[in-house]
């Protein structure tokens, strides 16, 4: 079977490492930076738990799937509550399997993206703002008014534009900043997971569930939960959470009486929620319900005067951490980084940085160091030079760039689609879906 599994992922364009053993996994896991864990429940005189143990205490977990059969299934549910992914019952369908991949993976990668921005937090409890844009001044000026309320928040803008450390921002400047901040991926949990985190739940309320659980919204106490990826909570959920909301009480699953809450919500999403609504995807009454004080991020194409002090912020970060504090840019170098549109937006911009530190041959990085798709861009002609040739269309020029960037980025990950998706800043959903539109396989 671990033979079987190694041919069927590689092929589908994964690397792959096995092990014979929980205690080789766990060899391995400590000297390697994995993604993705796939074990088996029983590991003759070992468990897939043991596995699980020790993919969770890694300072950056992996995303762990469990293959059971029927006479194993209770303890892989326990497995779920102690962190692992999901599980997959013997005999799976390979398709089957490598969707489940796919959907660990994309967690996976947007956990990383949370991750990212988290880090521009300092511990000392002070939120980095680095920009000279008006754009985000606005942005910093409206922060600090609802940090004093205690008012509903949705904060918006596309994938990387820094959602969660607004919300960080918010929490920190309010009277509740003792009090702990507590953020859910809602994308990342299927609908039961979610309901349980969120809620919490009662002891023997599902197989697994052997002690009561109060839910986030309960154990924040007076702090702020942030709901990031709100747009991807599926309807069912919406409903109680909607009613939660409006009465400002929680029903832990498998229990009868509803217990009050004091915690702030705030909530991010990169999606068009009155699109959604209008789609019959997200409830029009919770939207307004979330939609009380409204943060709008501007993505960093919008604001290209931040680019630069960006780039130096990130640049003294990562020769600090790479024992290299002296490295700078040319000017060259900002000057091309200034002209990119950046899709991925301040995310994209800090794993571009990250990589020109940890690759440079000198202290001053050159547009050599920058990723070809930016430093192989040509000057933009002046604005008064622009000729529209005959039967130009706008629509058609669009899908030509994005197709180029499409294929560029899966050059430069070797084919690998995850990595092809992190390189644009894009969910892989997102990413698939471009891929299909343009006929790329």
């Amino acid at each position: 079977m671990r033979e079987y599994l190694d041919l069927l992922l590689q092929q589908a364009g994964y690397e792959v490492q096995t092990a014979a053993s929980a205690a080789d996994a766990s060899k391995l896991l400590q000297a390697g930076d994995f993604d993705l864990v796939i074990s088996d429940m029983k590991l003759g005189a070992e468990s897939g738990l043991e596995v699980l143990q020790a993919a969770r205490a890694l300072p950056s977990p992996p995303e762990v799937i469990l293959i059971t059969a029927y006479g194993t299934l209770a303890s892989a549910v326990e497995a779920m509550r102690r962190g692992a992914y999901d599980y997959i019952c013997k005999p799976f369908d390979n398709d089957e399997l490598k969707l489940l991949v796919q959907k660990a993976l994309e967690k996976h990668a947007l956990l990383n993206e949370n991750r990212a921005l988290r880090s521009t937090a300092f511990p000392n409890g002070n939120v980095v703002w680095i920009s000279n844009s008006p754009a985000m001044r606005q942005v910093l000026a409206l922060v600090q008014k609802v940090a004093a309320s205690s008012s509903t928040v949705l904060v918006t803008g596309e994938s990387g534009t820094g959602k969660e450390l607004v919300a960080r921002a918010i929490h920190l400047q309010s009277a509740r900043a003792g009090q702990p901040f507590s953020p859910v991926n809602c994308a990342a949990l299927n609908e039961g997971v979610l309901e349980s985190e969120l809620f919490g739940h009662v002891r023997g309320a599902f197989t697994g569930a052997t002690q009561d659980r109060p839910g986030i919204l309960v154990s924040a106490g007076r702090g702020t939960v942030f709901l990031d990826e709100i747009g991807e909570v599926p309807l069912g959920i919406q409903v109680k959470l909607l009613r939660v909301l409006q009465e400002r009480k929680v029903k832990p699953v498998g229990s009868s009486e509803e217990k009050p809450f004091e915690a702030r919500i705030v909530a991010a999403t990169n999606r068009n929620l009155e699109a959604e609504v209008r789609a019959g995807r997200f409830r029009e009454d919770l939207f307004y319900r979330l939609n009380v004080i409204s943060i709008e991020l501007p993505p960093l194409r919008s604001r290209p005067e931040d680019i630069a002090p960006l780039a130096r912020h990130f640049l003294e970060r990562f020769g600090k951490e790479n024992g290299r504090p002296g490295l700078t840019f040319a000017p060259e170098t900002l000057a091309l980084l200034e002209r990119y549109s950046f899709p991925g937006n301040v995310r994209q911009l800090q794993n571009m940085v990250e990589r020109a530190a940890t690759l440079a041959d000198s202290d001053v990085l050159g547009p050599e160091s920058l990723p070809p798709s930016v430093s192989g861009q040509s000057a933009p002609p002046p604005r008064d030079e622009v000729i529209l040739p005959a039967g130009f269309s706008l629509e058609k020029h669009l899908d030509q760039l994005e197709r180029q960037y499409l294929v560029e980025a899966l050059r430069s990950a070797g084919g690998v689609k995850t990595r092809a998706a992190e390189l644009l800043g894009l969910t892989f959903r997102s990413f698939r879906y471009r891929l299909a539109k343009h006929g790329i396989d």
